[in-house]
């Protein structure tokens, strides 16, 4: 077996229902206890958990009665999500900066070692931001983050202002804080035109934080914003190659779990049961294609070409 560490994370959306970014509260509309029921019968070893379901369990039973519920589900990995605006200023820098003691404080009790944050998304209307500004603004979150013990994501996306995987890797080289790293994504490195065989070389392992998979139709439909908060597919039920995806990942060096994020309308509207069960069981048949596509490159399988 090549790649060990299977564990999956279902990441914030994954699991919430009919819940989905900027859209509403954002919070969930199925209660805690029954969510964790579902990941923990499914057998998933993580979650991630967005700021409006922690915001909403803090005001109500406590994020430590959440920690005890975590640790009785045997959830072993939290990722929290997902900050936004750490860039700007005025109000927005005000509520961004209060988002950003939330999540921290909750990291604390619930033992999360990284959080998620979001670069400038086009599609909420900022089309440009200083990028002198932009980085000294992402050095501060990630020292801030490291005095908490903690780590800082960002995710390139093809809506952003690092519109690649390329652009990403740039940006954290540029910033060069141990603190910040990158969170990279099946479907946003797709879609900004990457081809994952080049993964491995483009990608330095030490500055990747966060790995999530997801599978999306061949081409994009309407606008790109749509396409990734409505019509994601889970993986090996769209038209990527995502085995190739984690394949060209583990050859990067990753190690670490592996996050799962769909989003979509038809995910939304799945029983949970459904979703969290179908979803693990798709992604582990994924890991173990990549696992053979491995094995083919290493040349252990008799007749089959020398490449992935």
């Amino acid at each position: 077996m090549n790649i060990e560490n299977r564990d999956l994370l279902a990441t914030c959306w994954t699991w919430a229902g009919n819940a989905a970014p900027a859209r509403g509260t954002e919070r969930s509309p199925i209660p805690m206890a029954e969510r964790l029921d579902a990941v923990a019968s499914a057998g998933w070893e993580g979650v991630g958990i967005v700021h409006a379901d922690l915001a909403e369990i803090a005001s109500t039973t406590g994020l430590p009665t959440l920690r005890s519920m975590l640790d009785d589900h045997g959830i072993k990995h939290v990722e929290l999500e997902f900050i936004t605006n750490w860039w700007t200023t005025g109000e927005q820098r005000r509520e961004s900066d209060a988002m950003r003691d939330d999540l921290f404080e909750a990291a604390a009790v619930l033992g999360a070692t990284t959080l998620k944050a979001a670069a400038c998304l086009q599609a909420f209307g900022e089309t440009s931001v200083d990028r002198e500004r932009f980085a000294s603004a992402f050095d501060e979150l990630a020292t801030r983050a490291g005095s908490h013990g903690l780590r800082v994501a960002i995710e390139p996306m093809p809506m952003s202002n690092l519109p690649s995987i390329i652009d990403g890797v740039a940006f954290i080289k540029d910033v060069g804080n141990p603190h910040g790293g990158l969170c990279i994504d099946t479907w946003h490195v797709h879609r900004s035109g990457t081809d994952y065989r080049k993964l491995a070389e483009i990608v330095p392992v030490e500055h990747v934080f966060v790995v999530e998979l997801t599978d999306a139709d061949a081409e994009v439909v309407g606008p790109l914003w749509e396409d990734a908060v409505d019509r994601r597919r889970i993986p090996g039920l769209g038209s990527i190659d995502v085995a190739q995806f984690v394949a060209e990942m583990h050859r990067a060096g990753w190690r670490g779990h592996w996050g799962v994020e769909i989003i979509s309308e038809e995910h939304r509207h799945r029983a949970l049961d459904v979703a969290v069960n179908l979803t693990r069981e798709k992604t582990l048949e994924t890991i173990a294609s990549a696992d053979q596509l491995l094995d083919r490159a290493a040349g252990r399988n008799a007749g089959v070409p020398q490449h992935i």
